[in-house]
């Protein structure tokens, strides 16, 4: 039995357990329950039909588990996540061969129903507090990772089910799409940023592929896009929409659309989900503009894109991304705030999305770069202070000496107070930030870190440190 998901929706392979001396009519409800939940939600689902087990399409025996493993396996591509229920103590066995036979490499959730203590007569009782640990110590002993649910045990009926689902279907994302992640590379890495080296070969063995492209070819191709393209006037039109464009500076508007362009057609020609860009300096001096408010707006599209051929940065913007669904930014831990060791001020030349954000934002130069290379040539900046709020901070960072990727994960909030920089700007404030800051530095972490604004760091910590197996560090 199969349901299709809605656009955007993970689809679930369910397996609904019972154990023979309990009453199955138990587990027939809860399946009935589950599934017009997750249908409610948009959720996808793949499931054994009621007529394949005796208990009406619940898991049980060693049988049952081959025949779901089969279903499971025809599915391979569509099925997201697994979700095991225990409607009653359930039989280990018959789920352990589903999920193992099946070899999805998923992300798997194990639920358990409440008992009611006033009904715990032989037809009424449950024991899946019991059968839970059952299960979950198959699941360690076959070395299947796992995540648990909020309580141990609650009612199908509990608004803690979908809560769970909903949570559990943000890591399955985040796992799914990271370990398939194609990263753009448009450019080196500049000169003067050996902080943002990275290890393609350890990207690599997490499933994350670099698809690099010289940053020439990108000039080039903007540089035949027509004046009459029907492409560039929309493009041109979009940016002056997006934000407030000065008076002296809108002739520069077709230049940078048409690099933005042609980023946008690269990025849709190699199938690519998140991109670091060299826009530091070579872009400036070479075509004459910055590559900021390009990379704003396709951030804003869910596209993020990291400074400087930052990979690490942008594989960090899009694990924020898919765990939040909503744009993420990548900023410098750049100031200390004068009253207050806990807050840090976080900026960046321009490049955050408009709904990061949150504010009004203008387009304009490079305060660094405009210096040396001129105004004229760094138009493209994007200009805005963040308003207040919380966030979630995430950095990975690919250690060659040690072989592996590690990463560091946190929250805060940012604030209203007033700073008087040009660029994107972010007044945050992180519990004991100083501890943060050690940490960063002793553990050679880069200056640049994501940010997303909401709160995933529970997501991220399930994601990450239980399914990809990177070295994680949650900031507390």
């Amino acid at each position: 039995m199969k349901k299709q998901a809605k656009p955007g929706m993970e689809t679930f392979g369910l397996i609904v357990g019972t154990r023979a001396y309990f009453n199955s009519d138990l587990a027939i409800d809860v399946r009935k329950t589950l599934l017009e939940e997750l249908e409610k939600a948009g959720y996808g689902y793949v499931i054994l039909d009621e007529e394949d087990t005796p208990t009406g399409g619940s898991m049980e025996t060693v049988q049952d588990g081959k025949k779901c493993a089969e279903l499971f396996r025809a599915n391979r591509d569509e099925i997201d996540g697994i979700i095991v229920s225990l409607p009653n103590f359930g039989f280990e066995i018959g789920i352990i061969n589903a999920i193992s036979r099946a070899e999805l490499n998923v992300p798997v959730m194990v639920q358990a129903c409440d008992d009611e203590n006033d009904k715990v007569d032989l037809d009424s009782r449950r024991d899946a507090f019991c059968g839970k640990i059952s299960v979950c110590n198959n699941l360690y002993q076959y070395g299947i990772p796992f995540t648990d649910t909020t309580l141990h045990t609650y009612s199908i009926h509990s608004p803690l089910m979908m809560q769970d689902v909903v949570k559990f279907a943000a890591i399955c994302r985040v796992v799914k799409k990271l370990t398939h992640m194609r990263l753009g590379q448009i450019g080196t890495r500049p000169l003067g940023f050996n902080t943002c080296r990275a290890s393609e070969k350890l990207l690599q063995q997490s499933g994350i592929t670099v698809v690099p492209a010289d940053l020439s070819e990108i000039i080039f191709a903007a540089e035949r896009i027509a004046d009459d393209d029907p492409a560039l006037a929309e493009k041109v039109q979009a940016i002056c929409h997006y934000a407030t464009v000065p008076e002296e500076y809108k002739q520069k508007v077709a230049k940078q659309a048409k690099f933005g362009l042609a980023v946008e057609r690269w990025i849709e020609e190699n199938e690519v989900d998140a991109c670091a860009i060299q826009c530091w300096d070579s872009l400036e001096q070479n075509y004459g503009c910055a590559a900021c408010v390009t990379m704003s707006m396709l951030g804003e599209k869910l596209i993020p894109c990291a400074c400087e051929t930052d990979l690490a940065g942008a594989v960090s913007m899009y694990a924020l991304r898919l765990a939040a669904q909503q744009p993420a930014a990548i900023l410098d831990w750049n100031n200390n705030f004068a009253d207050d060791r806990n807050k840090c001020v976080c900026t960046h030349c321009g490049n955050f999305p408009k709904s990061f954000v949150k504010n009004d934002i203008k387009l304009g130069t490079l305060g660094v770069l405009g210096r040396t290379l001129g105004k004229v040539n760094t138009f493209g900046a994007v200009y805005g202070k963040c308003t207040e709020g919380e966030f979630t901070y995430f950095r990975i960072s690919t250690d060659d000496t040690l072989g592996r990727i590690k990463a560091y994960l946190g929250k805060g909030d940012m604030t209203n107070d007033p700073y008087g920089m040009d660029g994107c700007i972010a007044v945050t404030k992180v519990d004991n930030l100083q501890g943060l800051m050690k940490f960063i530095c002793k553990n050679g972490f880069e200056h640049h870190v994501a940010m997303v604004r909401t709160n995933v760091v529970d997501i991220l910590t399930e994601a990450i440190d239980n399914y990809l197996g990177w070295d994680l560090y949650v900031h507390e």
